[in-house]
């Protein structure tokens, strides 16, 4: 090689070397922006202008933590699924039956060998789910959860058009979704359940006997065997399932639906986790949680719920330990109501944002009215247009714009419920004759609202 073929490959390779060193650390996925890409979205605007400290800046160790959890799945779980152990039913009936073996080296009460129950990972597990952690107050959960309940409409309002429909703008938390088909294709059932588990995790025992449709009532919030319990086990498997289907290219639904450069797969179809990290890692089930727990709390009290510090504070420690049993790290999860927003922010600054590829989850759930009551029926078509005007009221014009959801003349009216809400809140905290009235109201509401859960799930017939 001559000198000029020389200086050249070295200038070649200075400036390859530079170019590296310009683009920071945190952007060493794909998936992840700038974090001054996203400056001008309206969300951002707004935690940033009234939920975020003065003085708050994007910190170098969030972030350096949120993009090291896009490589981390479940790690017990994930050795457990690998190994060919199916966890989710025997985990349950080991606890609830003490795990005794029978002479046949065989779980009597799960069927599982007695190599699987020796397993490391299944051990670990059981010693996580047979008892509360010490950090778990249930005194604490408890308000939380009767906080949580109070509002049922508002509840699923939420779930719905501010925390699932927020989540589809980010393909990180799309793309997993889009390809199981099951959110497209089946958008009933996934919200029911969704609906269900969230229900699951709330559930309390200051519940009257009709809203439990006279089942043993639970001695605690999440208590050991409850239905929160079984379904946050369960959940856990599937999640974990998914991400291994996921890892190998097994699922496929979004093809067709989605252009391959968008999903950025590789050649063979598995997944590319240099650009987008593991499937369901612990930083978008660490996003998951706030979904569940501080965007539905701040949907609450803007829609006139008073919600009071102590609450708060319940709601997310019910959800932590709900988290905590789902395989988040609990050390990733912020520690106070000011963490979570200042977590959130950043993790809102950093994802990079494609509305089209929610899109097709966005209609599906959209359209769910009309699909139930017809598509000529216009009570469907009002509660669509009250749907989309809660998430464009409470998440943004650009993300409804970007999801391609209707604009309603009429979309202010959503805030028609603030001072009525306001008022009867402050109604029940002063007289014990409406907070039960408004308790056996709450509870008629939710009995009717679990329709669906009623038919089609054996723990709410």
């Amino acid at each position: 090689m001559d000198n000029n073929n020389t200086a050249n490959v070295n200038v070649a390779a200075h400036r390859a070397h530079a170019q590296q060193q310009q683009v920071p650390a945190y952007q060493r996925h794909g998936r992840t922006t700038d974090i001054s890409d996203h400056s001008d979205l309206q969300v951002l605007r707004r935690i940033k202008r009234y939920l975020l400290p003065k003085d708050f800046a994007i910190s170098q160790d969030l972030l350096t933590e949120m993009v090291n959890g896009y490589d981390i799945g479940d790690p017990l779980a994930d050795q457990l699924t690998a190994d060919d152990v199916r966890f989710g039913r025997p985990l349950q009936r080991s606890i609830m039956n003490n795990g005794l073996l029978g002479t046949d080296s065989t779980d009597i009460s799960t069927g599982i060998s007695a190599e699987a129950s020796n397993h490391p990972a299944f051990i670990a597990m059981q010693a996580q789910f047979s008892s509360h952690p010490d950090w778990f107050d249930p005194k604490l959960a408890q308000i939380g959860a009767v906080a949580y309940r109070r509002y049922p409409l508002m509840l699923i309002w939420l779930l719905r058009n501010v925390a699932l429909m927020a989540g589809y703008s980010i393909p990180a938390l799309s793309l997993p979704l889009i390809q199981t088909g099951a959110l497209m294709h089946d958008a009933l059932p996934r919200l029911m359940r969704t609906y269900a588990y969230i229900l699951a995790v709330s559930e309390h025992p200051q519940l009257e006997a009709s809203a439990l449709n006279q089942r043993t009532p639970i001695s605690k919030v999440l208590d050991i065997g409850s239905e929160g319990w079984k379904q946050s086990i369960k959940v856990r498997q599937i999640h974990t399932l998914v991400r291994q289907n996921l890892l190998k290219g097994k699922l496929t639904a979004a093809d067709g639906v989605i252009v391959d450069s968008a999903q950025h797969h590789h050649a063979d179809g598995s997944w590319n986790t240099d650009y987008w990290g593991v499937p369901i890692n612990q930083t978008d089930m660490v996003a998951t949680h706030l979904q569940f727990s501080l965007l539905i709390m701040r949907g609450l009290r803007l829609l006139g719920a008073r919600i009071s510090s102590e609450e708060a504070e319940g709601i997310l420690h019910l959800w932590n330990l709900a988290s905590y049993w789902m395989g988040v790290d609990l050390q990733r999860l912020p520690k106070d109501e000011t963490a979570c927003w200042e977590w959130l922010y950043t993790y809102l600054s950093i994802q990079q944002l494609d509305f089209k590829m929610g899109r097709p989850l966005a209609k599906a759930l959209h359209d769910l009215p009309r699909q139930l009551m017809g598509e000529d029926n216009r009570r469907g078509r009002f509660v669509e247009m009250v749907n989309a005007s809660v998430t464009r009221t409470l998440v943004g014009d650009d993300i409804g714009d970007g999801l391609e959801l209707p604009k309603s003349k009429i979309r202010f009216g959503v805030l028609s419920s603030v001072p009525i809400l306001f008022a009867l809140d402050t109604a029940r905290q002063h007289n014990s004759n409406v907070a039960d009235k408004l308790e056996q109201f709450r509870a008629k509401r939710q009995d009717n609202m679990n329709w669906w859960l009623k038919k089609n799930d054996d723990y709410y017939k």
